[in-house]
């Protein structure tokens, strides 16, 4: 299929392409081999990266939604073909695209023409891939209850199958904490739950509350290294069952329970210890003053809060791109914003900060190591969720891991007490929990 721009009056126009187009707006020289389904092609015939616009429905996504969603959208439905890098981990590909792809504005009289010889229809809009949330106002308030509990689901109600093939044994869907450069991911995520141990002052007897529990990690070790009695609450209906399960199947019925549970509903009060390891992302920041106010209600007095969760480089930005991939595909409704932020609200509700430290390098090595697991687990893990929904989290982890490593965002683990009217907060002289 070959473009045409018919000229008014006499004569007409030269032939446009899909490939003339990329190379107007990228270089002649992009570091790509870009190939379309009119025959068109541009770019570096020997580039590494290959992309394919394989069909008009792919350009309208391209059109209609400029930028990564658009492109996510196409290759998502397999619109848009990537070759020279595996679809579980398009690290190279985001990379280069980030780094060497410079797009070049057209004039508004030349993007007209493209779109003249792309044709009207192009400018409509396809519907989106059925991965993508949409209308999540429907279903209640931003952060209400039944919002809260279907944004979990759609991320974290997959498949618990699915789940173990990428995150490994340890089930442990949160930043591990890697102690040397050859440690493997799942003795960095045993580390990081070892390090939130210590940071808590777990001791045999105590009572621990684990908010956001996911898939129980948390609460199985406090129970087994540490005799400590715990209390798992998760949205998440798959990962209560797989939880409650595991901590039977392990003999740790009489310390440890996950419940179904939104955390605003748990009843039981003096615990010695809370831990939220990535659930701030989802409560919204708005709602921090009351989080905090809440998970202080649970702890005794000298009892201790742990909370461990992403958030931006700065203070100046709060929320995410509602209408961008991560909001669509990955996290609806969820939010991030500076660690001054939640620095902030946790002394504003009365708890005292006694440590606070940056883990960012660390997630993106976990990341990596969940990418090297979906490659591993590729068609087993299409098999249980389909191709597109793996193709999701492949774009998911590697831009992340992007992310991460060039301080786009960041991983906070924030410690503090809840210290009496007397100043006394049980807390040591120094800190005792190591590194």
């Amino acid at each position: 299929m070959t473009l045409h721009l018919e000229r008014s009056g006499n004569g007409r126009q030269p032939t446009v392409t899909l490939g003339d187009i990329f190379s107007r707006l990228f270089g002649p020289d992009a570091p790509v081999r870009f190939t379309a389904y009119d025959g068109s092609s541009a770019g570096r015939p020997d580039a590494t990266l290959g992309l394919h616009l394989a069909s008009p429905r792919g350009a309208s996504y391209l059109v209609t939604a400029p930028g990564s969603l658009g492109m996510a959208r196409a290759y998502i439905q397999g619109d848009l073909e990537v070759s020279g890098v595996h679809p579980g981990d398009p690290y190279e590909a985001l990379r280069i695209i980030d780094d060497e792809l410079r797009m070049q504005r057209p004039a508004a009289a030349e993007a007209l023409r493209w779109l003249q010889a792309l044709g009207l229809r192009t400018l409509l809009p396809p519907g989106p891939p059925p991965q993508e949330v949409r209308a999540t106002s429907k279903i209640g308030l931003r952060h209400g209850r039944a919002r809260d509990a279907s944004a979990i689901s759609h991320h974290y109600d997959v498949s618990n199958r699915f789940y173990e093939m990428v995150l490994g044994p340890s089930m442990t869907y949160t930043c591990a904490c890697y102690t040397s450069e050859d440690a493997t991911l799942e003795q960095a995520q045993a580390h990081k739950y070892d390090l939130v141990a210590r940071k808590l002052g777990l001791k045999p007897g105590m009572r621990l509350l684990d908010v956001g529990c996911g898939w129980g990690g948390m609460v199985r070790h406090a129970a087994r290294e540490y005799g400590v009695r715990t209390l798992g609450v998760t949205l998440s209906r798959e990962q209560a069952t797989w939880a409650q399960a595991r901590i039977e199947r392990d003999g740790l019925g009489d310390l440890a329970e996950v419940r179904h549970l939104d955390y605003r509903d748990v009843r039981e009060r003096d615990f010695d210890a809370v831990s939220s390891i990535g659930l701030i992302e989802h409560i919204g920041v708005k709602n921090y003053p009351s989080y905090f106010a809440f998970l202080r209600g649970k702890l005794r007095s000298g009892g201790r809060l742990l909370n461990h969760g992403i958030t931006r480089p700065d203070n100046e930005h709060a929320g995410l791109p509602r209408r961008g991939f991560i909001g669509r595909y990955v996290f609806p409704d969820g939010e991030l914003t500076g660690s001054g932020d939640i620095v902030r609200a946790v002394e504003d509700c009365g708890l005292e900060v006694q440590h606070h430290e940056n883990l960012r390098v660390h997630y993106a090595r976990t990341l990596r190591g969940w990418s090297d697991n979906l490659v591993a687990n590729w068609e087993d893990c299409v098999a249980e969720a389909g191709l597109a929904r793996a193709k999701v989290w492949g774009l998911y982890l590697s831009g992340s891991r992007l992310a991460f490593e060039r301080n786009g965002i960041q991983l906070h683990q924030v410690l503090a007490t809840r210290t009496d009217e007397d100043g006394r907060s049980g807390y040591p002289l120094r800190h005792d929990f190591g590194v």
